[in-house]
């Protein structure tokens, strides 16, 4: 980023010149010239889908760039950081300094661009979530996140949820924030399970209806809920707001 990185004043360096302009009186020199060009060998050293050890060195709103060598950096995108975890930026997941596994996506050599995965070290489990958040699954969920649409919850296999604030209770939810907090559990139901899309949407109002009455009170009680919705949460036939009718997208957050 600033010339001081690599050289300071005074110092006395070997250079490479690449033009001269007598009418000008310029000379332009070249450092890295002195070297071989590292990128002429890197379709060989970094073949599409080998894995590497890099050090991340910094973070964009767009991903993560990590060296592998001195000189020689690639780019983890945002969306190749993780199978599971809803990212809004990548110092959710990495720091600078960190050494993180990655797997070779791409190499542009006239762009100088390499493309790093992350998420792409292990296997897809969206392959197997398919058994374990079937449509109907009971399951409990950790608020990370408050949205205005809803509330993300972490479930286990550490992959994100999304439960629409009309699942959250009978009861209208003006300020989803006054009655639920991050790291409340939630017992929750799985209402949609899209794998092309990695959703998960879910609901406690349905979670709610076949547990006890006392289970039901306590869920009222601690997010501060209107006792009136009780009987509805346990003994209602169908959900006020239906999944089909509902707009269950999660909206785009920088």
């Amino acid at each position: 980023k600033h010339p001081s990185q690599v050289v300071s004043m005074g110092q006395i360096i070997d250079a490479v010149i690449l033009s001269l302009d007598k009418d000008n009186k310029k000379l332009s020199l070249g450092l890295k010239q002195l070297e071989p060009d590292p990128w002429l060998n890197l379709m060989g050293k970094y073949p599409v889908g080998s894995r590497h050890k890099g050090v991340v060195r910094n973070l964009t709103n767009f991903g993560v760039f990590v060296e592998l060598e001195q000189g020689v950096d690639g780019l983890v995108h945002i969306s190749d950081l993780s199978w599971t975890k809803k990212i809004r930026h990548p110092g959710e997941v990495v720091k600078k300094g960190d050494e993180i596994d990655v797997m070779i996506l791409g190499v542009d050599v006239d762009q100088r661009r390499i493309s790093l995965g992350h998420k792409q070290i292990e296997d897809n489990p969206w392959d197997r979530f398919g058994d374990t958040y079937k449509v109907g699954t009971e399951v409990e969920g950790k608020i990370v996140r408050i949205i205005e649409k809803g509330v993300i919850v972490e479930l286990p296999m550490g992959v994100d949820g999304f439960v629409p604030v009309s699942q959250l209770a009978q009861a209208q939810v003006k300020n989803i924030a006054d009655k639920f907090k991050v790291g409340d559990a939630l017992p929750l139901r799985v209402l949609e399970f899209e794998k092309e899309s990695k959703k998960i949407v879910l609901s406690a109002v349905e979670a709610l209806k076949d547990k006890e009455s006392n289970f039901v009170e306590e869920y009222m009680a601690q997010h501060k809920l209107p006792s009136s919705t009780i009987g509805d949460a346990v003994g209602a036939s169908e959900v006020s707001s239906t999944p089909e009718a509902e707009d269950t997208s999660i909206p785009a957050e920088n």
